[in-house]
């Protein structure tokens, strides 16, 4: 991370703990729900299809930018699916570095050629060995690890949603993260359970053991992107939500937190690791603030 951003982001933090301040300093921009895709856990692909147009995304990219968003990432859907013309999904990572974003993400499933340099970190989708991952998105795992062999820069960080299927799996993505060139780190969620996918939650119990693991492999060098000081809040479901200084914009609609917020009783099943660990941070906590100082500062 460049200095000028650590000092901003800095600012920003202390600003927000001492006055309570509720201002967004990270940003999603959905630049289409069409998926290649139809994971077994996901609740949000191919319910519109649309792929949203350059000049829309632009302004909702300026939108965020002016409402103080620092930290943006691009989601779908699969977001290597997204064209407008010539224009491809680097276009809009170079138009928001333009525009003044300090970080600048992608999320994607990884079935595409993965040549986008100028990303900060790119979150591709791996969640577990490869039975576990193929009984859950198909059978894509293969492709995938060729795609990571061949990526053209190493800025990956595996992004698995640990539920019911590949709950035995944190080792194995574990150990592709710390062992597979081009992979930076390796972050984790639990599943957040919407109404038709509910039967894939984990048990408190599950979570735990979870915790566990992702523990163990820390302590054995595994480049681990989450907080172990919020782990305990992530088992218990005991973080405040919606975190206020995260938002998602899609076709022009803003929601704080993300997309599920309008989902009655999900935020308090919610098993996304990154709002509790900033809904923590934000609240003023000692151990949360430490510890991603240091893991911010490592992996970005």
């Amino acid at each position: 991370m460049k200095a000028s951003s650590f000092i901003y982001f800095a600012g920003y933090g202390i600003r927000t703990i001492l006055f309570g301040k509720r201002e967004p300093v990270l940003g999603t921009v959905i630049v289409t729900d069409k998926c290649n895709l139809k994971c077994r856990h996901c609740s949000v692909n191919n319910i519109t299809a649309v792929v949203h147009p350059y000049l829309q995304i632009r302004n909702e990219m300026r939108q965020l930018y002016d409402m103080g968003v620092r930290i943006l990432f691009f989601c779908g859907g699969e977001t290597f699916l997204w064209r407008d013309g010539t224009r491809t999904l680097r276009d809009l990572v170079v138009e928001a570095k333009k525009i003044g974003f300090l970080i600048v993400n992608v999320v994607t499933n990884g079935t595409f050629p993965i040549d986008l340099p100028e990303a900060d970190l790119i979150l591709l989708s791996l969640d577990g060995d490869r039975d576990c991952h193929n009984a859950i998105r198909g059978d894509t795992y293969d492709t995938i690890m060729e795609n990571i062999k061949n990526a053209t820069a190493d800025n990956i960080c595996l992004y698995m949603a640990i539920n019911r299927i590949n709950k035995d799996a944190v080792q194995d993505v574990c150990i592709a993260a710390r062992d597979t060139k081009n992979i930076r780190a390796v972050s984790f969620n639990f599943h957040t359970p919407y109404p038709d996918t509910k039967d894939l939650a984990l048990s408190k119990e599950e979570k735990a053991n979870c915790c566990e693991a992702i523990k163990k492999m820390m302590k054995a060098g595994a480049p681990v992107f989450n907080l172990q000081s919020a782990f305990p809040y992530l088992i218990n479901n005991s973080f405040p939500t919606p975190c206020h200084q995260c938002v998602v914009i899609e076709n022009g609609k803003v929601s704080t937190c993300g997309r599920c917020i309008d989902v009655p009783g999900l935020c308090s099943k919610c098993g996304y690791f990154f709002v509790a660990e900033y809904t923590l941070l934000f609240r003023g906590n000692p151990k949360i603030i430490i510890e991603m100082l240091k893991t911010y500062l490592k992996y970005i």
